[in-house]
């Protein structure tokens, strides 16, 4: 492929660097504890890891819902983080590559938006329920345009037959997201929220 062809990828890498930094460039400036920052690890960490038994099927992982709690009890910005930081360790086992920016954006987007509408989030449960399955269509949209991107003839035809494929994936991952929040979005919320009161953690971030 020629360099020139590249460029609409290039530039769409560069447009998602361009989200991410300034987020964790914020983030870098908050004045954080020891315990805050080793909760956004494990969150992060156990998001990640949370991925890699369910690499063989498709778009079902824990992953999403794991951001999405963590985000409800902790803030928008740590959602961010946790989301992004998930992405980028996991593909550490999974594979890293140039869907591991647009993978950070797509995740920390799920975090970002579960904090800023954590009130009424939290408040129902049908809602929380919706916002996970319109996220497992999100992501596989976002995802889906660095697909378009990297390939050789962008074409509207093209463009259609890539989300059109996708849509058997962004189903699974949309009704994982339900089942998950379904079964276990409360203990989590529970468990999170105890140990928030317990070690007088407030909004990490």
């Amino acid at each position: 492929m020629d360099p020139i062809d590249q460029s609409p990828l290039f530039i769409s890498l560069l447009f998602v660097g361009l989200m991410v930094i300034p987020l964790l460039l914020r983030f870098e400036r908050k004045q954080l504890g020891s315990k805050e920052l080793v909760l956004l690890a494990l969150l992060t960490a156990f998001a990640a890891v949370s991925r890699v038994p369910f690499a063989g099927i498709p778009s079902v992982q824990p992953t999403t819902f794991v951001i999405i709690v963590a985000a409800f009890i902790f803030g928008a910005e740590s959602g961010f983080i946790i989301g992004a930081g998930a992405a980028l360790v996991s593909n550490i086992f999974l594979g890293q590559g140039p869907w591991t920016p647009w993978q950070m954006v797509s995740w920390g987007l799920v975090g970002l938006s579960a904090g800023l509408l954590r009130q009424p989030l939290l408040k129902w449960k049908w809602i929380r329920l919706l916002f996970g399955f319109i996220w497992g269509f999100l992501f596989g949209w976002i995802m889906n345009a660095w697909v378009f991107l990297s390939m050789e003839e962008q074409t509207l035809t093209s463009f259609l037959a890539v989300y059109a494929a996708s849509f058997y994936f962004d189903l699974a991952h949309a009704l994982s997201n339900v089942f998950f929040l379904a079964l276990f979005a409360k203990t989590w919320i529970r468990i999170l929220e105890r140990f928030k009161q317990k070690y007088g953690i407030s909004n990490v971030a």
